[in-house]
């Protein structure tokens, strides 16, 4: 008797607590319970219009396209006539297995993309048979379409996630697309939009019966926000067509706002091939080129030595320590000696020799041994040339070389500034100024990238300040809210000491080394540059190869509207070509076009690839010279 009564409890017990249970399932969690983990819900996203790209003047960069995807989950499929279905997508059998294996081993009751974008007019034909293939379905998505077939670097691209960010993310699907490279993968979150989200019952037969709870959870998609940038699209195509046939960059940037009017990249490519199905095969290719390197953006991860461009950095460091002033001078014979050996003399082009020369010559006429004597008496003003070292590196930097500047944008590189401790490090033995004289005219160890040239140039048109560069002007029309790119960031020079170094710079255009592009009307400083380069060859054995062609400059003199840096590998003395480009792009960007048509046509035909070919071989190359 007791132990039927024993029995009976236990019954009536695990009864009670199985009711107990389905009713906090069914009815108390039921309610709440986000029926995407049901498995009677099916769910369908609607996908939201990506934002669009405008420039600085409204002229449209990015717009967007409809794109179809073949969309499967496998646990759906039913048996179907293989042949009939890779006859309707034009793919064979192999391909069938090896993607529907691909999305079974992402999830098998989970949708994944089986074979993405198809044509509009096999879309057409594949709808009409779609019924036959059950677990396959439609999915329209948007893709980008580049109205304008430049700026590649800066706008970036879209592709699908991959696996590990499809499994980890919780917005993320298998087949998704995302921003990758420039304004499209660091704006992601406000060019993306919002998906949409439909959800429908379906029975025991996976069959669908209706909406679930008529559409309570369901919610919109919202499209994207729509993105201005600072770029003006009309002198970023100049810039570009003037760097055909030649490796480089060239950034050019408003002095008054930080804001990026030009980033070109050279060589680069048409951001068309980076759409739709021709994606794949284009990536390959492009990003496998290690000969020309279209996808390395040189204007910003491109480290060269800034050479000349560097002196005016050092005679304001010079005049900021008080080691020079405007009327201290040396004499130049032909170079400057620095040591006993016969190595020891560093030589000099300037053409002044037995004649004094002063700061604003020593710039306009690029004297070695004026800067050589300067950076001496900077290192040798204290007692011990680590303090000294350190002072000069202090300074340097506060013009933003040797670190990040900050901007909007996913790639860079910081260059390099030496300090006290990296020649401690390097040297064992005792060092000084002298050991590191290459340093005063931006050889040596400096190594900076265009847009750290651009903006250590928009500080000096500033007279010792600048803002952080970016390229994005406002979101959906609201201008950019954010206090790095509207702050002032000061250098550690004290702006009385910009006149006497923007005067030289004003000389460089009207008497100096490039006197000969100097546009008419147009009060233009710049400085230019010559910066040498050595290539390691085969066994370790190094070569002098074409030197690097430089130019910074900034115009007009007074209340300045652009400051530029154009950097041409191997393009020999700055005064050649660098220098002609900075003026071309000047007299476009502040006037609307351009005068001299036969100095436009002399740079686009201009074509060093003999030179490039020349140097295939020679893949092991230093940090200075070309990336």
């Amino acid at each position: 008797m007791k132990r039927s009564l024993l029995l009976i409890f236990l019954i009536a017990f695990v009864s009670i607590v199985y009711v107990v249970r389905l009713f906090q399932l069914q009815i108390i969690r039921g309610g709440n319970s986000n029926p995407l983990y049901g498995a009677t819900i099916k769910i369908e996203y609607d996908y939201p219009e990506r934002g669009y790209v405008y420039d600085r003047n409204g002229k449209l960069l990015v717009a967007n396209q409809l794109s179809y995807d073949v969309m499967v989950v496998p646990k759906d499929v039913q048996p179907l006539d293989t042949l009939e279905f890779c006859s309707l997508l034009k793919i064979d059998k192999e391909n069938f297995k090896k993607r529907f294996k691909k999305a079974e081993k992402y999830a098998r009751w989970l949708p994944s993309v089986f074979l993405k974008q198809l044509a509009k007019e096999d879309f057409a034909f594949l709808q009409e048979k779609l019924h036959k293939f059950k677990g396959f379905y439609i999915q329209k998505r948007i893709i980008r379409d580049y109205p304008i077939k430049s700026a590649a670097n800066v706008v970036g691209f879209i592709a699908e996630v991959n696996e590990h960010k499809a499994r980890t993310s919780d917005y993320y699907e298998q087949g998704e697309l995302i921003g990758k490279l420039g304004i499209e993968a660091q704006y992601e979150n406000q060019l993306r939009g919002i998906k949409g989200k439909k959800r429908f019952k379906r029975n025991n037969l996976n069959k669908i019966t209706g909406s679930y709870k008529n559409g309570k959870y369901d919610t919109l998609a919202v499209a994207g926000k729509d993105l201005k940038l600072t770029i003006d699209s009309e002198l970023q195509q100049y810039g570009e067509l003037l760097m055909s046939g030649k490796r480089g960059g060239i950034v050019a940037i408003e002095p008054a706002t930080g804001e990026i009017l030009a980033l070109v990249t050279a060589p680069s490519y048409d951001p068309n091939l980076l759409v739709g199905r021709k994606r794949s095969p284009n990536s390959v290719r492009l990003f496998n080129d290690t000969i020309n390197t279209p996808t390395f953006d040189r204007g910003l991860q491109a480290m060269y030595p800034p050479g000349s461009p560097f002196k005016i950095i050092n005679g304001l460091i010079g005049l900021q320590e008080g080691v020079i002033d405007e009327n201290f001078y040396t004499y130049c014979r032909h170079g400057y000696r620095y040591g006993n050996r016969k190595s020891d003399f560093m030589g000099c082009h300037c053409g002044i020799v037995g004649r004094p020369i002063r700061l604003k010559t020593a710039i306009s006429q690029s004297c070695n041994s004026y800067f050589s004597t300067t950076y001496r008496r900077i290192i040798d003003k204290y007692n011990d040339p680590k303090a000294g070292m350190e002072t000069w590196s202090k300074h340097a930097k506060s013009f933003g070389l040797g670190n990040y500047l900050g901007y909007d944008l996913p790639s860079g590189r910081k260059g390099f500034i030496p300090n006290q401790k990296f020649y401690s490090d390097w040297y064992k033995y005792k060092w000084g100024a002298t050991t590191t004289i290459s340093n005063a005219i931006g050889q040596g160890e400096i190594l900076t990238t265009p847009i750290q040239l651009a903006n250590m140039t928009a500080a000096i048109a500033n007279k010792g300040f600048f803002y952080t560069p970016h390229i994005v002007k406002s979101i959906d029309n609201q201008p950019i809210n954010n206090s790095t790119y509207t702050t002032k960031r000061h250098t550690t020079i004290d702006p009385k000491h910009f006149p006497i170094a923007i005067e030289a710079m004003h000389q460089v255009f009207t008497y100096g080394t490039a006197k000969w592009v100097q546009v008419k009307g147009l009060d233009i400083c710049g400085k230019t540059g010559t910066a040498e380069n050595k290539i390691k060859i085969i066994d370790g054995e190094k070569v002098q190869a074409p030197d690097h062609s430089i130019l910074v400059a900034f115009a007009p003199k007074d209340n300045p509207k652009i400051a530029m840096a154009v950097y041409i590998e191997n393009g020999g003395y700055g005064s050649t070509y660098a220098a002609p480009i900075t003026s071309l792009m000047i007299e476009k960007y502040l006037t609307g076009k351009t005068t001299r048509k036969w100095l436009e046509d002399r740079m686009k035909d201009a074509n060093f690839e003999s030179i490039y070919e020349k140097l295939i071989p020679k893949k092991d190359t230093l940090a200075t010279g070309t990336e």
